[in-house]
């Protein structure tokens, strides 16, 4: 007989080495079957608990890992059982929950790392690169951990029937606290870049109501953020803060340090002047445009989509606030919070669906044309740089904040002169950054070597991390610009 949730609960299905961590496990389900809250929307599957079958044990835990609703990993130090191809049923699982697009939550027992099996480590730091690993000490932390992060879903969900951030009323502010003409700017652009029906002339009430920021009769989270005249005396953490650094490195004291505040309209304005005013630009001539165009090292277009989704998909929530910093190599992003739970760092380079953190305050940022709805953001980043020959942007969660990269050129002529390639490397290089790519055959037809030698070559620019290489074998195997992390990481002593 299977262990399944009933109708109205959605299975959590426990993954770990079961006999390393068997007190763990029994915990979380006695804490979620005891548990007044949680048991009215979850149940647990344990492998343990299954009666016993004729049916092989791979076969009936990786059928439970499709049938459930959520992932709860638990890691430890043990790595357990491999199979034939050298995999444990905990990476089985996890790979297959993340296949399925299952919502994960992952817990790691224990802040030290030296006594982790070198596979458990490595499957920690897989997770680790798709979404928010939590470290619990002992059973209390891992169940407190859990249920924060249960009822968070639920949140989510709808389950718990709560007001979203950005739909509540925003406490102590009035229709006052936004002015009318801040409501007229935003309708004059919205008519003119998305054929937005209401008129510039449209009273204020009407308008928020239109947009749905009004929670009744008062002004929303959302409201405020988008048309107050000074958001942050409500909402203090909405500031947006920029740094400048000269190396690539924090580094006090910084070089320059803005702190912006404003409604989400002029932050996103002013931390993207903020970055264009610290990087090179090419200014064309005037045969090419009336105006003398200007050409940045960094595309314009690809700064805007990072600073604008850090603004719109952030949790407010958080204590943090946005912050952009820019290095010698590289623009950074910083917004608190995770992405939903279906997608990862990772999904978010193929097509994928639109989901806002805050629908309220995406939908005029959408109007006014700073956003699209339909999840090309950061497909958009990724042509825009490689239109650049800069490399693709790297989107990655780190303790609970999503940061994206957009690295700059940073192979320089010192940077190259450092990793000792020989000529026909350095001819590859700029190649790459012209082209953005490379074959095999490229090379050879560049530098006139036999295919051998070009393999070599090739091979060595990987492992010095200046390339890397897309596909094994065959016609689409090729090489791009590596991002500098990688020279830091293959060139490590």
């Amino acid at each position: 007989m299977k262990n399944k949730a009933s109708k109205s609960q959605k299975c959590l299905f426990i993954s770990s080495v079961q006999k390393e961590l068997q007190a763990e496990r029994r915990a979380v389900k006695t804490f979620v079957q005891n548990d007044p809250l949680l048991r009215r929307f979850f149940d647990v599957f344990l492998f343990e608990d299954l009666p016993a079958g004729d049916r092989r044990a791979d076969e009936v835990y990786l059928e439970q890992v499709e049938q459930c609703d959520f992932y709860v990993g638990l890691f430890g130090n043990e790595y357990g059982s491999e199979d034939a191809e050298g995999l444990s049923p905990t990476e089985r699982e996890f790979d297959l929950a993340t296949g399925k697009g299952k919502p994960r939550l992952i817990f790691v027992k224990g802040a030290d790392d030296r006594a982790r099996h070198p596979k458990i480590l490595k499957l920690i730091r897989k997770a680790g690169a798709q979404l928010i690993r939590r470290r619990v000490a002992d059973q209390n932390d891992l169940t407190a951990a859990l249920y924060a992060a249960l009822v968070e879903q639920m949140e989510q969900g709808g389950e718990l029937r709560t007001l979203p951030f950005d739909a509540s009323a925003c406490p102590r502010a009035t229709l006052n606290d936004l002015p009318q003409e801040k409501i007229q700017t935003f309708l004059e652009v919205a008519r003119r870049e998305r054929n937005y029906p209401l008129s510039a002339k449209t009273t204020r009430e009407k308008a928020l109501a239109h947009l749905n920021l009004l929670d009744n009769g008062d002004p929303t989270h959302a409201a405020v953020l988008l048309f107050g005249q000074a958001p942050q005396r409500f909402l203090p953490t909405s500031e947006l803060k920029c740094m400048h650094f000269h190396g690539t490195a924090v580094r006090k004291p910084i070089p320059s340090y803005q702190i912006y505040k404003g409604t989400a309209f002029e932050l996103v304005d002013q931390a993207v002047d903020f970055v264009l005013s610290k990087i090179n630009r090419h200014i064309g001539t005037r045969s090419e445009s009336v105006q003398a165009p200007a050409t940045y090292e960094l595309p314009k277009e690809a700064v805007t989509e990072a600073i604008v989704n850090a603004v719109a998909h952030r949790d407010y929530a958080s204590n943090a606030s946005v912050q952009v910093m820019l290095f010698a190599d590289r623009l950074e992003v910083w917004n608190p919070g995770e992405l939903p739970p279906s997608l990862t760092p990772e999904r978010l380079r193929e097509p994928h669906a639109s989901i806002p953190r805050n629908p309220l305050i995406a939908e005029p940022l959408y109007l006014t044309r700073y956003i699209e709805k339909a999840g090309s953001g950061t497909l958009d980043m990724i042509a825009r740089c490689a239109q650049a020959n800069l490399p693709p942007p790297q989107f990655e969660e780190r303790a609970g904040q999503f940061v994206t990269t957009i690295w700059r050129d940073w192979l320089t002529d010192a940077m190259i002169s450092s990793l000792n390639l020989n000529e026909r490397q350095m001819s590859a290089v700029t190649y790459v950054k012209v082209h953005a790519r490379i074959t095999n055959k490229d090379y050879r037809d560049l530098t006139g070597v036999i295919i051998r030698t070009a393999s070599r070559d090739l091979e060595e620019m990987v492992s010095k991390g200046v390339l890397r290489k897309i596909g094994v074998t065959g016609r689409g195997a090729h090489y791009i610009l590596a991002d500098k992390q990688d020279v830091k990481r293959t060139n490590r002593t």
